[in-house]
C-alpha cells in the first residue's frame, strides 16, 4: 500500500543513511557518543535541518511544508528511531511555534515563519518550578506598560530554554488568574536588554541526557505589544488546544523508540539462535502487536486533527496516555527477554533507547494529566455512545481512516477544550464491528474478536455513565476506567484502520485485537495469544526486508548501501 507519509518516510531515511553507518554524523554510534559525555546533539541537528525538517514545522499556508500532520509524525519516527534525544529536542520548535499557528494574528505567524524556517529555536516557557503542570498556579507576570508589556518570574524544565533565540511564554496577565488571567508572549531573547533575562543552569536526566533541559528568569524584561499571542487572557485556551496537537504528535517518538528497540531484539534473538524458541518468539510478536497498535492509534489521532479537531481532546488524552504506555511496556519486556543481553554496542544503544524513552510518557502532560482529561469527559462521552452520536462518521472517521485519502487542510478555530460530541471512533464502533463481521464472516476469529470487542466496550460506557464527579481527590477507580478506555479507543481505531485500508499488510488485526481483548480482560473460550503469535513471519519478514515495523512498511536505509 503507498501513502504520502510512507513516501516520505522513504526519502528522508535515504537522505540520512543507515544509522549503522558510524562515518554518518546521525548514526546509533555517533548518539553513544554524545550520550556517554552529556553532550548536546549538534551534528544529527545539522543533519535534520539539511533535510528540511524544519520546513515540516511550518504550516503550508505560512509558507512551510506542514500539510498533514500525519507527515510530520512521520518525520518524527524517522529521526528518533536513530536518536530520540536529537528528534526531542528537534522538534521542540514546534512546540515553541504551535501557539502562534492556533492562535497567533496572521502577520505574527508569517515573522515566525520565517524565522522557523531559517533555522531559529523556539522553546514553549509553560511550566514552574514549584507548580509543575498546574498551570493556573503560575506566578510568571507579564504587567502592561506604556509600550507593552514587563515580564517577570521564572520558568523551569523547558527544552531549549537557553540554546532557543525565542521563547514562547505564558504569563499572568490578571493577578486574580483564572481561566482567563494568563497571556502568552513570543518573546526574542535577543530583542531583550542586558539583565532583563538569565539562562538557569542545565538540568540533570536520567535519559536524553544531552538535551538543553534548563529554564529562564525574566527581570523587568520588556517586550512590545506585538509579541502578544491572540488575544489578551486567551493564553490558557491556546495553549492547552496547542498540547492538543503535540501529544498526538508525541506518537511518533514512540514508534521511532519501540522500532530500534525491537530492532535490536531481533538481531539479538537471531544471533543467539532464540527465534525458534515459543517465549522468545511470544515476547518479541507481544511487542510487535503493541507498536502496531501504537501505530494505528497515532495514525488515525494525527490525522483527526483534520477531520474530527472538535474530539482532539478526547483523542489526544488518550494517545499521550497509551502510546508512552505501550512502548515503556515493550522496551521493558524486550529488555528482560532471554535473562538479558550480551555486553556490547547494541546492548548500550538499546539502554539508551529505553532510558530516553521514559520521558515521553512524562513531558507535555503526564499519564496522570491525559487520564484525568478523559475522567473530565467520561459524561459526555458515554452520553453520545448510547445516543450513537457519531459526527462525521461518512467524512470524520473514514478520511481519518483511510490513509489513502488526503486530509483537509488544519482549521485551528475548530479545535475544542471538550468534546461534547464525545469520540467518533467510539461512536461508531458499533457498525463498524457489523462491518467485520460481515467480512471475517460468522465463527471466524475476527467475528469471536469483535463480539468480544463489543461487550467489553458497552461495559466501560455503562460504567462511566455511573461514575459521579468530584471536585477533588478523584479515586483510584476512575483513573483505572479512563486507561480502559483508552484501550477500547485503541482496538476501535485498529477496527477502523483496518476496514479503511484493505491492502494493509495481512492477518494484523487478528493478533492485535487479541492482544487488546486479552488487555481488557474479556472473557475468551480460546487463546488470544495464539493471534499473537501468527504475528511473527510478519515481523521477521520485515525484519529481514529492512522494511519500517508496520501494517504499511516503508522501505529502510538499512541495508541499502
Amino acid at each position: 500500500m503507498d501513502h504520502p507519509s510512507r513516501r516520505l518516510a522513504e526519502r528522508l531515511e535515504q537522505r540520512l543513511g543507515d544509522p549503522n553507518d558510524e562515518r554518518r554524523p546521525f548514526s546509533l554510534a555517533a548518539a553513544l557518543r554524545l550520550d556517554a559525555s552529556d553532550e548536546f546533539p549538534a551534528a544529527p541537528c545539522r543533519e535534520l535541518d539539511a533535510v528540511g525538517l524544519s520546513d515540516y514545522y511550518v504550516p503550508a499556508r505560512h509558507g512551510g511544508r506542514l500539510r498533514s500532520f500525519e507527515e510530520l509524525m512521520t518525520t518524527l519516527r524517522v529521526a528518533a528511531r536513530r536518536d530520540l534525544t536529537t528528534a526531542l529536542v528537534h522538534h521542540a520548535t514546534f512546540l515553541g511555534a504551535a501557539p502562534v499557528w492556533i492562535g497567533g494574528a496572521p502577520e505574527t505567524a508569517a515573522r515566525l515563519a520565517g524565522r522557523v524556517r531559517d533555522g531559529d529555536v523556539v522553546a514553549f516557557a509553560v511550566t514552574e518550578a514549584d507548580h509543575g503542570s498546574d498551570l493556573l498556579a503560575g506566578t510568571t507576570c507579564a504587567t502592561a506598560t506604556a509600550g507593552g508589556y514587563r515580564l517577570d518570574g521564572e520558568k523551569w524544565l523547558i527544552n531549549n530554554a537557553t540554546r532557543s533565540r525565542l521563547v514562547c511564554v505564558l504569563a499572568r496577565t490578571d493577578p486574580a488568574g483564572g481561566a482567563r488571567g494568563f497571556s502568552l508572549f513570543l518573546v526574542d531573547k535577543q530583542e531583550l536588554a542586558d539583565g532583563e533575562y538569565a539562562c538557569l543552569p542545565a538540568v540533570r536526566t536520567v535519559g536524553v541526557r544531552g538535551a538543553d533541559i534548563s529554564g529562564i528568569r525574566f527581570t523587568g524584561a520588556e517586550v512590545p505589544r506585538a509579541a502578544l499571542i491572540g488575544d489578551l487572557g486567551a493564553g490558557l485556551e491556546i495553549t492547552l488546544k496547542s498540547f492538543q496537537l503535540t501529544r498526538t504528535l508525541c506518537a511518533g517518538f514512540t514508534l521511532g523508540a519501540a522500532d530500534r528497540g525491537l530492532r535490536l531484539a531481533m538481531a539479538r534473538a537471531e544471533r543467539l539462535g532464540q527465534t525458534g524458541q515459543p517465549d522468545v518468539r511470544r515476547v518479541l510478536a507481544e511487542a510487535y502487536a503493541d507498536l502496531l497498535t501504537a501505530e494505528t492509534v497515532g495514525l488515525l489521532a494525527v490525522r483527526s486533527a483534520h477531520t474530527l479537531p472538535d474530539e482532539l481532546s478526547v483523542t489526544a488524552a488518550v494517545t499521550k496516555h497509551l502510546v508512552p504506555m505501550l512502548g515503556d511496556g515493550l522496551l521493558g519486556a524486550l529488555g528482560r527477554l532471554g535473562g538479558g543481553w550480551v555486553d556490547g554496542p547494541d546492548q548500550d544503544v538499546f539502554e539508551k533507547v529505553e532510558r530516553d524513552h521514559r520521558i515521553i510518557g512524562i513531558f507535555d502532560g503526564s499519564s496522570a494529566v491525559n487520564l484525568a482529561s478523559l475522567v473530565n469527559q467520561f459524561g459526555f462521552l458515554s452520553r453520545a455512545y448510547r445516543r450513537g452520536v457519531a459526527g462525521g462518521v461518512a467524512g470524520g472517521v473514514l478520511a481519518g481512516a483511510e490513509l489513502s485519502t488526503p486530509v483537509p487542510d488544519f482549521e485551528p478555530d475548530r479545535l475544542e477544550l471538550v468534546s461534547r460530541n464525545g469520540s467518533s471512533v467510539l461512536n461508531h464502533l458499533p457498525a463498524a464491528l457489523d462491518r467485520l463481521t460481515r467480512r471475517a464472516g460468522p465463527g471466524s476469529e475476527l467475528s469471536r474478536r469483535a463480539a468480544q470487542l463489543r461487550s467489553a466496550v458497552d461495559e466501560v460506557h455503562d460504567a462511566m455513565g455511573a461514575h459521579r464527579p468530584t471536585p477533588r481527590d478523584v479515586p483510584a477507580t476512575a483513573f483505572a476506567l479512563a486507561e480502559r478506555y483508552a484501550l477500547c479507543f485503541a482496538a476501535a481505531a485498529c477496527v477502523q484502520v483496518w476496514l479503511a485500508n484493505p491492502a494493509a499488510a495481512d492477518g494484523w488485526l487478528e493478533g492485535v485485537l487479541g492482544r487488546l481483548v486479552q488487555r481488557l480482560g474479556a472473557p475468551s473460550q480460546d487463546d488470544p495469544g495464539s493471534a499473537v503469535d501468527r504475528l511473527f513471519p510478519l515481523l521477521e519478514r520485515q525484519y529481514r526486508e529492512h522494511l519500517l515495523f508496520s501494517p504499511f512498511p516503508a522501505r529502510l536505509a538499512e541495508g541499502s548501501a
